[in-house]
């Protein structure tokens, strides 16, 4: 018997994992250099291109504000979010990577736009909640093992963050309305993605 199937296959793992680290390499970067000049060059006045709910500049921000962070503790907490929950919706596959960004990039930022409160809203964590909620339901409409166990499992370790989301209980610096829409668009995308394998 010839072995070269296994090596193809360990090839191909080693070759995916290069492009999920890649990917999210250069991701990353992008927010990080974004940054470094808005806090060396700009001293913070890039912030105020985020999402101004309900006015026609506010509308650009929906665009804008994942890439735009209040601190550098802000940005280090979304990139812990990102690598872990992005990566994971990374390895189900890239068109699934970009969709749910797209996703919760657009609903999210929209639904901030409509609904939001009257202050400026920035940050990436409306993509981390889209990733979330993309790998919990997405179990439920690919209806496969894999996926069920995936979702459970990221169910069980992200599921308090669903406290982001609720009014009252998120503090009132931070944007539940970013997560809670961020996160319907990651549903959304879910459905989208795989109702047809239900």
């Amino acid at each position: 018997m010839r072995h070269f199937p296994t090596q193809r296959t360990n090839a191909g793992i080693g070759g995916e994992l290069r492009q999920i680290f890649s990917v999210m390499a250069a991701f990353l970067a992008v927010l990080w250099a974004i940054e470094f000049v808005d806090v060396s060059v700009f001293h913070g006045a890039l912030d105020r291109m985020g999402i101004l709910p309900r006015t026609g500049s506010g509308l650009l921000g929906i665009l804008t504000a994942p890439f735009l962070h209040g601190s550098w503790e802000h940005l280090v907490s979304n990139t812990v979010g990102l690598i872990i929950l992005g990566g994971l919706t990374l390895a189900v596959g890239r068109r699934e990577f970009f969709a749910v960004t797209a996703a919760g990039i657009v609903v999210g930022g929209l639904g901030t736009w409509i609904f939001g409160r009257p202050s400026v809203h920035i940050g990436a964590s409306g993509v981390v909640f889209a990733y979330l909620g993309y790998l919990v339901l997405r179990g439920w409409y690919d209806r496969r093992f894999g996926s069920i166990a995936l979702a459970t499992v990221v169910g069980w370790a992200y599921g308090s963050m669903v406290f982001g989301m609720i009014p009252g209980i998120t503090p009132s610096y931070i944007s539940w309305e970013g997560h809670l829409f961020g996160f319907i668009g990651g549903v959304l995308a879910a459905r989208a993605l795989h109702r047809r394998s239900r």
